[in-house]
């Protein structure tokens, strides 16, 4: 009797899942379709549109499991040690000019690579 209770419960999850597809396909025609109307009414029932498809979405165990992990995630974000300003100039200039001695390098080794080829094949004298 479970098995099939999960059965339909995952059936109408499916359902859900596809009203709310073919309500966010038939807002973005819908908005491609009414040109003559203004923009921003396209926009609003584009917005509407989006927001009752989410909300069937949200009813779903996907949609519930989706929600718990973004609602996580911004848990998570909180707990974040952020560098301070100083801590995050003293890395970029550190960087800045790492790269900045890797390339005079590069540039050097390609400079004298090419002498050495030329010199190799004749060419350029």
């Amino acid at each position: 009797m479970n098995t099939k209770v999960e059965t339909i419960t995952v059936k109408l999850d499916i359902l859900k899942l596809i009203i709310a597809v073919l309500i966010l396909v038939a807002a973005v025609a819908g908005f491609y379709i009414y040109t003559d109307i203004s923009q921003l009414y396209r926009v609003l029932g584009l917005l509407a549109a989006t927001g009752v498809a989410l909300a069937i979405t949200l009813q779903t165990e996907k949609g519930r499991n989706l929600w718990a992990f973004i609602q996580d995630a911004q848990v998570e974000v909180r707990k974040v040690v952020w560098p301070t300003r100083q801590e995050t100039l003293q890395t970029t200039a550190i960087v800045i000019i790492a790269v900045i001695i890797f390339a005079i390098i590069l540039g050097i080794l390609d400079w004298g690579l090419g002498s050495a080829i030329e010199a190799i094949i004749g060419q350029g004298a």
